[in-house]
C-alpha cells in the first residue's frame, strides 16, 4: 500500500489535537548444588533495576550454553511452545476508505494486529474487538508519540512496532470510530479550527502490516499423538490427570485459591508459557527459556483469570490482560526470569504466591497450577503414577541443568506449562519452578532460586 505523507500543518494539528485529547553448612547437598549454580560463565546471570533503561543489547540476553555437570541429565534446549504464527498483511482503515477491516482465521483461538501507522483525529478512536464486541481494545494515539490516559495497552516487538492487545477467538475487527457523523462534518471542523487548512483526511488513518494468530486446525509443529522427548515440557505421565482449576473449588479451596496468581503468557504473539506472581509487589516469575530480555517482556501479554467458568464447561472467563515491562534478573542454568508488568494494579487482587526457602522432601504431596498448551488454567494434583493417586515429589535433588538442581515428580504437564509453580500441599508455598519433562518431570529447586532473588522481591 502506498503510504500518504501528511503536511506539516496537518501533522501539527494532529499533535495539538492529541495533546488536548488527553548455602547452609548443615545441608551439604544444597551447598554442592549452589556451588554448581554459581559456577557460571561471565555474564550468564543478569540482574538489573526496574526501568533502568529501555533495553540495551546484551542486557537480559541468555548466556551461551553451559554444559551440565558430569552425571547430570542431558536435555534438549527447551523453548516456549509455539501456538501461532505471524502473517504479513496490507490493510487500512481511514476517513476516505474503509472504516472496518476484519481478520478471520477459522479455528484460531486468538488474533492480534500490528499497527504500522496510527493517526486519528482528536476525539476519534480505533478499536480492535471480537465480532460480538465482548472484548474491545481502544486506541486514540500512537503510544510512541503520545500516551493517552484510558487507551488500551500495546506490546512492542524488537523492531519497535506496536501491537494491539489480542482478542479471543478466530476473528478480529478493526474499526475507525469517529465522533462526527460525516466526512463533510469532519472536514468543516478542521477548516474551522485551522483556517484554510481543510484537513487532508487521507493523511489520517490506521495501517495494519502484520497479524499474529493462533494455529488453525491442522497447523502446528507437533501432532497430539507424537510423544515428547526428554528435556521438553510436554510430558503427561500415564493417564492425563489434570483437571480444570475450578473443579477443585469446593473440595480443595486452598489449592484453587492458589491458582489465581498463575497466568498464561502470550509471547511475541506466537508462543506461550506460564508465569506467576511472586510476593506482594510487582514481581512475576517464569523460565529463562520463555523470556530473558526486556524487549521480550514488553512483547508479552500476561493473562490472569483465564479459566473455565465451571468444571468441564468449555466456556471461559474473560481474562485480565496486562503487558510485561522489565526483566529484573534472569539466569540460564537455574532457568528463571524475574520480571515486572505494566498496570500492576489491574492484577493486584489476584493475589500472590510465596517461594519457600527449603528443599522439598521425598514423597511430599504437591500440585501444579498451569496453562498446558495455552488452555484455560488447569491443576495437576492427582497422578496414576504415584501411590495413593496423589502427585508427590519423587526426588528432591534431581539432575536438571546440573547435578541436583531440580525436584522431580510425575504430575502431568504439557508444552506451555513451563514456568508453572510447584506447590507443597502441606505449606502451600512454591517448592519448585517447573521447566523440564520426560517422566519424571522436574522443576528448579526453590531453595536455590530463593538465594538468588530473595533480595529483589
Amino acid at each position: 500500500m502506498r503510504r500518504q505523507r501528511m503536511s506539516a500543518s496537518t501533522a501539527g494539528l494532529l499533535a495539538v489535537g492529541l495533546v488536548l485529547g488527553g548455602l547452609a553448612a548443615d545441608d551439604p547437598e544444597r551447598a554442592t548444588a549452589t556451588a554448581a549454580a554459581s559456577a557460571t560463565q561471565p555474564g550468564e546471570r543478569l540482574t538489573q533495576t526496574v526501568a533502568s533503561e529501555p533495553d540495551v543489547a546484551g542486557r537480559g540476553r541468555a548466556a551461551d550454553p553451559v554444559s551440565p555437570q558430569r552425571g547430570a541429565r542431558r536435555t534438549a534446549d527447551p523453548r516456549p511452545e509455539q501456538v501461532g504464527l505471524q502473517e504479513t498483511v496490507d490493510a487500512a482503515v481511514g476517513y476516505t476508505g474503509k472504516r472496518v477491516q476484519r481478520f478471520h482465521f477459522p479455528g484460531a483461538d486468538y488474533v492480534k494486529v500490528r499497527f504500522s501507522r496510527l493517526a486519528v483525529l482528536p476525539g476519534d478512536e480505533v478499536t480492535v474487538s471480537d465480532p460480538d464486541g465482548v472484548e474491545v481494545h481502544s486506541y486514540r494515539a500512537d503510544p510512541r508519540v503520545l500516551k493517552v490516559p484510558g487507551d488500551s495497552p500495546t506490546t512492542r516487538d524488537e523492531s519497535g512496532g506496536i501491537w494491539a492487545m489480542s482478542v479471543a477467538g478466530d476473528t478480529a475487527v478493526v474499526t475507525l470510530r469517529s465522533k462526527a457523523e460525516s466526512l463533510t462534518e469532519r472536514g468543516g471542523e478542521l477548516a474551522g479550527r485551522a483556517g484554510d487548512v481543510v484537513g487532508d483526511l487521507s493523511s489520517y488513518g490506521v495501517e495494519i502490516d502484520r497479524v499474529a494468530r493462533g494455529f488453525t486446525p491442522g497447523e502446528g509443529s507437533r501432532g497430539d499423538d507424537q510423544p515428547a522427548g526428554p528435556g521438553s515440557e510436554e510430558s503427561v505421565c500415564g493417564r492425563d490427570d489434570k483437571k480444570d482449576a475450578v473443579c477443585y473449588k469446593s473440595d480443595h479451596p486452598a489449592e484453587f485459591d492458589n491458582s489465581h496468581p498463575v497466568a498464561r503468557l502470550l509471547i511475541d504473539g506466537q508462543s506461550l508459557c506460564t508465569a506467576w506472581r511472586i510476593g506482594p509487589n510487582n514481581r512475576l516469575l517464569t523460565n529463562n527459556h520463555c523470556l530473558n530480555r526486556t524487549f521480550q517482556a514488553r512483547d508479552t501479554e500476561v493473562w490472569f483469570n483465564y479459566q473455565c467458568t465451571a468444571c468441564g464447561d468449555r466456556r471461559v472467563k474473560r481474562p485480565t490482560k496486562v503487558v510485561g515491562a522489565d526483566v529484573l534478573a534472569t539466569e540460564r542454568r537455574l532457568d528463571y526470569t524475574l520480571f515486572t508488568v505494566r498496570d500492576f494494579d489491574a492484577i493486584r487482587d489476584f493475589g500472590h504466591l510465596t517461594l519457600d526457602n527449603r528443599k522439598a522432601q521425598r514423597g511430599e504431596e504437591v500440585y501444579i497450577p498451569q496453562h498446558p498448551g495455552g488452555s484455560p488454567k488447569k491443576i495437576a494434583m492427582e497422578s496414576d503414577r504415584d501411590s495413593r493417586g496423589a502427585c508427590r515429589i519423587d526426588s528432591p535433588a534431581y539432575d536438571g541443568n546440573f547435578s541436583g538442581s531440580d525436584a522431580s515428580y510425575y504430575c502431568d504437564t504439557e508444552a506451555g506449562s513451563s514456568g508453572s509453580p510447584v506447590l507443597s500441599r502441606r505449606t502451600h508455598k512454591v517448592i519448585a519452578l517447573h521447566h523440564f519433562g520426560g517422566c519424571p518431570n522436574s522443576g528448579v529447586r526453590s531453595d536455590l532460586l530463593h538465594e538468588q532473588i530473595a533480595d529483589q522481591l
